[in-house]
């Protein structure tokens, strides 16, 4: 099982149509690819003494590499374009792999 981890940072003000845009469009979009098998959201706190921050994980799991680079190919470019057109540096993503073992 291959894990795709996108974390993201977002504007606070931001917070909750970012959310809303993944959950109703952005992740719906990624999946409809029929390449992962699932997904997760999370939300990341730096410390627990100041639990705020504005800051999520999203993974998608994957049954193989073949599978990401498929995605990586044919969807990752469209996807990355509309996301960049639609927020802008209102939005920062780096990409991460996991691998459960």
């Amino acid at each position: 099982m291959i894990i795709y981890n996108v974390t993201i940072s977002i504007r606070p003000d931001l917070e909750e149509e970012v959310l809303a845009w993944l959950k109703n469009e952005h992740i719906p979009e990624i999946l409809e690819t029929g390449l992962f098998v699932e997904h997760h959201i999370f939300k990341i706190f730096e410390s627990s003494e100041q639990p705020m921050h504005n800051s999520f994980a999203i993974q998608y799991h994957l049954e193989s590499w073949q599978h990401f680079k498929e995605y990586e190919a044919n969807h990752a470019p469209a996807l990355k374009e509309k996301t960049q057109a639609k927020y802008g540096e209102n939005l920062l993503a780096f990409r991460t792999f996991l691998e459960k073992l």
